[in-house]
């Protein structure tokens, strides 16, 4: 099982078999349309005329990745960027047609649609079943779910108090400058009164971004410690070298049923003791479908013991969601603890294949309602990220 700490910009070399190459740079509409379902359902959905007065979403996402390829930003790019960059284009927009609704004067909006078009990105590329069924690697694919998740943060960012820890922790996740050069296609790929305007806020985010060193990279802090405060703390400097008075360290698995937490707990933490919450399922006699509130009770309990003593243990449970992880890291902050978050990550069909031979058979529908609503751990969280990638059993 391969392992790598936070996330890992130089592992992108992925690129798309339909992406447009030079010398011509021409997009192949008629197979794009062919193979995605889901480019096709967006040619009958609806968008407010003021502000996309192109008409419905396909034709809006064909001006898009036209702007996008016309770009010579983009063309300056290597071959994986601009890969990753077209389909986060191609995708931007997945998720407007069941997002989509007119209001009672008339206005139609999308509320909603980037988080949960990130979310249905992700499911589309680590099944891979658009894409010849070959799952898009890892760091690609996360590449294409933030920027698309982000993809508004240029327009609205220096409009709030909190703008310069947005981009930062946007930093941590996706290429700033990508992030730019998919605003602008999106801003070019529109009819709208307001283009300059967007264009113009498009610009100073680039110059924002410069200023806060996080453009072309993850901003640098003076230490885990130092960037875990900052991401904590309201109105925090990233230059601040907070001191670090942490006790222990609390490993924190995250990851869907069998994608091989016990696997790597058992390879690379042996010798701690692990509050676990499937063992405390199993005494309890609780289904993962009930009330866990009595579950989450005890775990919590045996934790404080362990962080009274200022012991190094593991909390292994799925924790897929960041609000869970938040709470959990609270109370490990509030002993004294140092967290290190260790994502754990397989092909889907073989998550499927070993839970169906586990001896407490977790649901399917349970497993995908995760997958499909999973909210990816980053640098921003914790001290330490580890993602655990791999086939392991």
């Amino acid at each position: 099982m391969k392992k790598k700490n936070d996330m890992d910009f130089a592992s992108l070399n992925w690129t798309f078999p339909l992406c447009p190459v030079a010398p011509d740079y021409r997009i192949d509409w008629p197979a794009l349309e062919a193979r995605f379902a889901w480019l096709r359902t967006m040619r009958d959905c609806p968008q407010d005329p003021i502000h996309h007065a192109e008409g419905d979403v396909l034709t809006h996402t064909k001006m898009v990745c036209e702007a996008l390829v016309a770009n010579p930003a983009w063309r300056a790019l290597p071959d994986h960027a601009r890969s990753i960059l077209f389909v986060a284009a191609l995708m931007h927009d997945i998720a407007k047609p069941a997002c989509t609704k007119i209001e009672e004067d008339g206005r139609i909006v999308s509320p909603n649609h980037n988080r949960r078009g990130a979310y249905e990105t992700r499911m589309h590329l680590w099944t891979g079943d658009d894409f010849d069924g070959k799952p898009v690697p890892f760091y690609a694919r996360e590449m294409i779910v933030g920027l698309i998740r982000r993809s508004s943060l240029p327009y609205f960012a220096l409009e709030n108090a909190d703008g310069a820890k947005r981009i930062i922790h946007a930093s941590m996740v996706v290429r700033c400058d990508w992030l730019a050069i998919l605003a602008e296609a999106d801003t070019r790929g529109r009819e709208c009164a307001d283009r300059q305007s967007l264009l113009d806020k498009i610009e100073l985010f680039r110059e924002f971004c410069l200023e806060q060193r996080c453009y072309d990279a993850k901003r640098a802090f003076a230490s885990d410690h130092a960037r875990f405060v900052y991401f904590r703390k309201e109105n925090g400097d990233p230059d601040y070298a907070a001191f670090d008075d942490t006790r222990n360290t609390v490993t924190l698995m995250c990851g869907l049923p069998g994608a091989g937490k016990d696997t790597w707990i058992a390879a690379n933490r042996p010798e701690l003791p692990v509050v676990s919450l499937d063992e405390l399922r199993r005494e309890m006699n609780v289904s993962p479908e009930d009330n866990q509130g009595r579950v989450i009770a005890a775990s919590k309990e045996r934790a404080r013991t362990f962080l009274r003593a200022a012991t190094p243990f593991v909390w292994n449970a799925t924790n897929t969601s960041r609000r869970i992880r938040e709470g959990l890291i609270e109370l490990f902050t509030s002993y004294g603890a140092r967290t290190e978050i260790v994502y754990c990550e397989a092909p889907l069909d073989d998550i499927f294949r070993r839970n169906a031979k586990r001896e407490a058979v977790v649901p399917a529908r349970v497993i995908r309602r995760l997958a499909e609503s999973l909210d990816l751990p980053d640098a921003s969280e914790a001290h330490r990220v580890t993602y655990a990638l791999g086939h392991g059993e």
